[in-house]
């Protein structure tokens, strides 16, 4: 019979993310984020290949990143309503971690796998963010598909590209839940 472990299930049925909008100061300290950092990188990974990084993005980067959005928005052709978010998610952020897909040259482990992986690690770093008792919201926007603000704020490699920014803080204003999946209409059980 196996052992069950009723705290960390528990967890899992009732985490949430926390709105990026409501997170603040204080932040977790350097080894806080080695200590959530180290839980993200237990991640599926088949190959050991290691296929993501991760960049710690603190206020004067962040507020770069929201520099260079604002000035990419046009060329992009985002919308008015769009840009303002999509500057904010940087620009009020004291915290966030820049979750990046580097995928390896593989014989035996197709790219999709290696993002996926990247996925898997973004969703660990935003739980043990949040087991570890602070605020965290996985966002990404329009500026994350952007190759030339991946490479100007960012300097990520051709290959490369961003899974992800687990923004992190203290909660401000706790979030009612959200409506979840209805189980029923999406699980199909076959003998």
């Amino acid at each position: 019979m196996p052992e069950p472990s009723p705290e960390a299930l528990d967890f899992l049925l009732t985490r949430r993310s926390r709105p990026a909008k409501t997170l603040r100061g204080p932040t977790p300290d350097r080894d806080t984020i080695l200590t959530i950092l180290t839980a993200a990188a237990r991640s599926p990974d088949h190959g050991k290949l290691e296929p993501w990084r991760f960049i710690v993005l603190g206020p004067a980067t962040l507020g770069n990143l929201a520099k260079i959005a604002e000035e990419r928005a046009p060329a992009l052709g985002i919308e008015t309503e769009k840009v303002e978010k999509g500057v904010r998610q940087f620009s009020d952020a004291e915290l966030a971690i820049a979750v990046i897909s580097s995928p390896k040259q593989s014989a035996n482990i197709p790219r999709i796998e290696q993002t996926y992986s990247a996925g898997a690690v973004c969703l660990a770093l935003l739980n043990a963010t949040l087991a570890s008792g602070w605020g965290a919201n996985w966002l990404t926007g329009w500026a994350c598909h952007d190759r030339e603000f991946m490479e100007r704020g960012l300097d990520l490699e051709p290959h490369e590209s961003i899974a992800g920014f687990i923004h992190i803080g203290t909660e401000s204003a706790v979030p009612p839940d959200r409506p979840r999946p209805d189980l029923d209409a999406i699980t199909e059980w076959r003998d």
